[in-house]
C-alpha cells in the first residue's frame, strides 16, 4: 500500500497485532524450518521445506514477466472476507492472475481465503505483520519480527506454500528489510501506477488513473481491505478486459 495519512486501517490493524506480536516475540527469529510443502500447482517456487529456500535479487522488483506489453496486478491489505472473493471472481472471470500481498493477521484469520487465492494460481506476497508505515524508522530486530512472523503466519495459514515477495508497508523498505527478505527468497516488490483505491475517488476515476499511469510502468496497486472495496472491485471488472482489448498480458513480477 501506498503511504497514507491518518487513516483507521493502519491503527485497527496495529491494535489486532499486539496480541500477536507479543505472542510471537519469541518466534521472531523463526527460518521456517518446519515449512511444509504446498501443493497448489503455482506453489512450486514458493513451496518447500527450509533447506530449499533460494535466495532472490534484493532490488526492488517493479517489471513484469510478460515484458513489456505485461502488467501485474498486485492486491494488498487482505484478505478480506467480503471483497477478496469478489475480487477473486472478477479475476478468475477474466483469466487474469494476481500477487495477494497480505497482512499477517489478516491471513491468520482467515486462512480459507489464503488456501483459496493459491488454489486459483495467484501469488502470494508478504506485506509485515501490522502494516505498520513506519517500519523503516524502527529498529532491525522490530523490522525481522514484522518481515519473519508474517512470512510464517501466511505459510501456515496457506497450507505451507511461501509467499514470493515482500512489500513493506507504504514502501517503507531499508536496505535491511530487502535484504532479510530477498534471503528468504522474497524478492522486495514495488509499485507504477497507485490506483488510489484507498482513498474511494469513484471507479471511474480509479480506472482513469491506472489508464493514465500504466505507461509508466506495469505494476498496479489495489486493495482488498481496510474498508469498502466496492469501487476496486467495480473497477478490476472494467480495466481488465479493457487492457485485454489494448494488446497487454496479465503477469506476476520479475523474481
Amino acid at each position: 500500500m501506498a503511504r497514507h495519512g491518518g487513516r483507521g486501517w493502519n491503527t485497527k490493524v496495529l491494535g489486532t497485532a499486539l496480541g500477536v506480536t507479543m505472542l510471537a516475540a519469541g518466534a521472531s527469529v523463526w527460518t521456517a524450518q518446519a515449512g511444509a510443502v504446498g501443493t497448489s500447482p503455482d506453489a512450486a517456487a514458493s513451496a518447500g521445506p527450509a533447506s530449499a529456500v533460494k535466495p532472490v535479487a534484493v532490488t526492488i522488483a517493479h517489471a513484469s514477466d510478460k515484458g513489456a506489453r505485461g502488467v501485474n496486478i498486485t492486491i494488498d491489505d487482505g484478505p478480506d472476507p467480503e471483497w477478496t472473493p469478489q475480487m477473486l471472481d472478477v479475476l478468475r472471470e477474466y483469466g487474469v492472475k494476481a500477487t495477494f500481498c497480505m497482512v499477517g493477521t489478516q491471513a491468520q484469520a482467515h486462512p480459507d481465503l489464503v488456501k483459496r487465492v493459491v488454489a486459483a494460481g495467484h501469488r502470494l506476497c508478504d506485506h509485515s505483520v501490522s502494516h505498520d508505515t513506519t517500519m523503516d524508522k524502527k529498529s532491525e530486530a522490530y523490522q525481522s519480527q514484522q518481515i519473519l512472523d508474517a512470512e510464517r503466519m501466511i505459510t501456515q495459514a496457506s497450507g505451507g506454500v511461501r509467499p514470493m515477495y515482500y512489500r513493506a508497508p507504504g514502501g517503507a523498505f531499508t536496505p535491511y528489510s530487502r535484504k532479510l527478505a530477498a534471503s528468504r527468497g522474497m524478492r522486495p516488490l514495488g509499485w507504477n501506477v497507485d490506483s488510489k483505491d484507498f482513498e474511494r475517488p469513484g471507479t471511474a476515476a480509479i480506472v482513469a488513473t491506472v489508464e493514465e499511469e500504466l505507461p509508466g510502468g506495469p505494476t498496479v496497486l489495489f486493495h482488498d481491505a481496510g474498508g469498502d472495496r466496492s469501487q476496486t472491485v467495480e473497477a478490476l471488472r472494467q480495466i481488465l478486459p479493457r487492457l485485454k482489448e489494448q494488446g497487454y498480458t496479465f503477469g506476476f513480477p520479475v523474481r
